[in-house]
Protein backbone atom coordinates (compact mmCIF):
# COMPACT_ATOMS: atom_id res chain seq x y z
CA UNK A 1 0.00 0.00 0.00
CA UNK A 2 1.35 3.72 -1.03
CA UNK A 3 1.52 6.30 1.85
CA UNK A 4 0.71 9.69 0.59
CA UNK A 5 0.51 11.42 4.01
CA UNK A 6 4.36 12.85 3.27
CA UNK A 7 3.33 14.26 0.61
CA UNK A 8 0.30 15.64 1.17
CA UNK A 9 2.17 17.25 4.45
CA UNK A 10 4.07 18.94 1.70
CA UNK A 11 1.50 20.61 -0.09
CA UNK A 12 -0.10 21.13 2.88
CA UNK A 13 3.08 23.74 4.30
CA UNK A 14 3.40 24.96 0.67
CA UNK A 15 0.13 26.34 0.44
CA UNK A 16 0.34 27.80 4.35
CA UNK A 17 3.43 29.26 3.40
CA UNK A 18 2.02 30.90 0.22
CA UNK A 19 -1.21 31.83 2.55
CA UNK A 20 1.03 33.29 5.57
CA UNK A 21 2.63 35.77 2.20
CA UNK A 22 -0.12 36.82 0.63
CA UNK A 23 -1.88 37.71 4.21
CA UNK A 24 1.57 39.21 4.83
CA UNK A 25 1.52 41.32 1.69
CA UNK A 26 -1.68 42.55 2.01
CA UNK A 27 -1.76 43.39 6.25
CA UNK A 28 2.09 45.36 5.21
CA UNK A 29 -0.28 47.28 2.21
CA UNK A 30 -2.96 48.31 4.40
CA UNK A 31 -0.35 49.52 6.87
CA UNK A 32 1.51 51.33 4.94
CA UNK A 33 -2.17 52.89 3.35
CA UNK A 34 -2.98 54.08 6.99
CA UNK A 35 1.00 55.24 7.65
CA UNK A 36 0.22 57.68 4.91
CA UNK A 37 -3.51 58.62 5.51
CA UNK A 38 -2.46 59.93 8.91
CA UNK A 39 0.40 61.35 7.96
CA UNK A 40 -1.47 63.45 5.28
CA UNK A 41 -4.19 64.10 8.50
CA UNK A 42 -1.47 65.70 10.76
CA UNK A 43 -0.05 67.61 7.76
CA UNK A 44 -3.86 69.03 7.03
CA UNK A 45 -3.70 70.07 10.72
CA UNK A 46 -0.80 71.75 11.05
CA UNK A 47 -1.97 73.63 7.67
CA UNK A 48 -5.20 74.15 9.54
CA UNK A 49 -3.76 75.12 12.89
CA UNK A 50 -1.57 78.01 11.21
CA UNK A 51 -4.36 79.34 8.90
CA UNK A 52 -6.32 80.04 12.53
CA UNK A 53 -3.21 81.84 13.66
CA UNK A 54 -2.13 78.92 16.06
CA UNK A 55 1.22 77.38 16.42
CA UNK A 56 1.17 74.48 13.19
CA UNK A 57 3.24 72.16 15.93
CA UNK A 58 0.78 71.99 18.57
CA UNK A 59 -0.84 69.57 15.55
CA UNK A 60 1.42 67.19 16.40
CA UNK A 61 1.18 67.18 20.51
CA UNK A 62 -1.30 64.94 21.87
CA UNK A 63 -4.18 66.83 24.53
CA UNK A 64 -2.86 69.78 23.63
CA UNK A 65 -3.98 69.83 20.11
CA UNK A 66 -7.43 69.18 21.57
CA UNK A 67 -6.76 72.46 23.50
CA UNK A 68 -5.75 74.22 20.55
CA UNK A 69 -8.25 73.03 18.61
CA UNK A 70 -11.22 73.55 21.33
CA UNK A 71 -9.95 77.37 21.20
CA UNK A 72 -10.41 77.35 17.29
CA UNK A 73 -13.99 76.06 17.33
CA UNK A 74 -14.81 78.59 20.23
CA UNK A 75 -15.79 76.09 22.21
CA UNK A 76 -14.48 76.08 26.35
CA UNK A 77 -11.64 73.63 27.24
CA UNK A 78 -13.19 71.83 29.97
CA UNK A 79 -14.65 69.79 27.09
CA UNK A 80 -11.57 67.97 27.31
CA UNK A 81 -13.16 66.01 30.31
CA UNK A 82 -15.87 65.26 27.92
CA UNK A 83 -13.63 64.13 25.00
CA UNK A 84 -12.50 61.56 28.08
CA UNK A 85 -16.10 59.98 28.60
CA UNK A 86 -16.98 57.41 25.61
CA UNK A 87 -19.95 57.82 23.27
CA UNK A 88 -19.51 61.79 24.62
CA UNK A 89 -16.78 61.74 22.79
CA UNK A 90 -18.29 61.15 19.98
CA UNK A 91 -21.06 64.40 20.21
CA UNK A 92 -18.12 66.58 21.08
CA UNK A 93 -15.82 65.74 18.51
CA UNK A 94 -18.61 66.04 16.10
CA UNK A 95 -19.15 69.90 18.06
CA UNK A 96 -16.10 70.60 17.85
CA UNK A 97 -16.16 69.57 14.29
CA UNK A 98 -18.75 71.82 13.53
CA UNK A 99 -17.49 74.87 15.60
CA UNK A 100 -13.94 74.60 13.33
CA UNK A 101 -16.46 74.18 10.32
CA UNK A 102 -18.09 77.26 10.92
CA UNK A 103 -15.45 79.54 11.65
CA UNK A 104 -13.84 78.70 8.26
CA UNK A 105 -16.88 79.68 6.60
CA UNK A 106 -18.00 75.97 5.67
CA UNK A 107 -21.40 74.37 7.29
CA UNK A 108 -22.40 71.61 9.54
CA UNK A 109 -22.79 68.88 6.84
CA UNK A 110 -18.41 69.82 6.75
CA UNK A 111 -18.37 70.18 10.21
CA UNK A 112 -19.67 66.09 10.45
CA UNK A 113 -17.27 65.46 7.79
CA UNK A 114 -14.29 66.88 9.78
CA UNK A 115 -15.34 64.99 12.78
CA UNK A 116 -16.04 61.57 11.13
CA UNK A 117 -13.34 61.73 7.90
CA UNK A 118 -10.78 63.88 9.10
CA UNK A 119 -8.53 62.24 6.31
CA UNK A 120 -10.56 63.77 3.30
CA UNK A 121 -11.96 67.20 5.13
CA UNK A 122 -8.90 68.34 6.84
CA UNK A 123 -6.84 68.07 3.46
CA UNK A 124 -10.07 70.12 1.82
CA UNK A 125 -10.20 72.71 4.67
CA UNK A 126 -5.84 72.95 5.16
CA UNK A 127 -5.20 73.19 0.99
CA UNK A 128 -8.28 74.88 -0.22
CA UNK A 129 -9.66 78.66 0.00
CA UNK A 130 -11.39 78.44 3.32
CA UNK A 131 -10.22 81.96 5.51
CA UNK A 132 -10.40 81.75 9.43
CA UNK A 133 -13.00 84.09 10.54
CA UNK A 134 -12.79 84.81 14.74
CA UNK A 135 -16.47 84.09 14.64
CA UNK A 136 -18.61 81.76 12.74
CA UNK A 137 -20.29 83.28 9.28
CA UNK A 138 -24.27 83.84 9.72
CA UNK A 139 -26.03 81.02 8.03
Amino acid sequence: MLNLFPLLVLLQDDASAAGGAAAAGIGMGVGIVYLALIIVTIAAMWKVFEKAGEPGWAAIIPIYNLVVLLKIAGKPIWWIILALIPLVNLIVFILVGIGVAERFGKGAGFGIGLALLPFIFYPMLAWGDARYGASPSPA
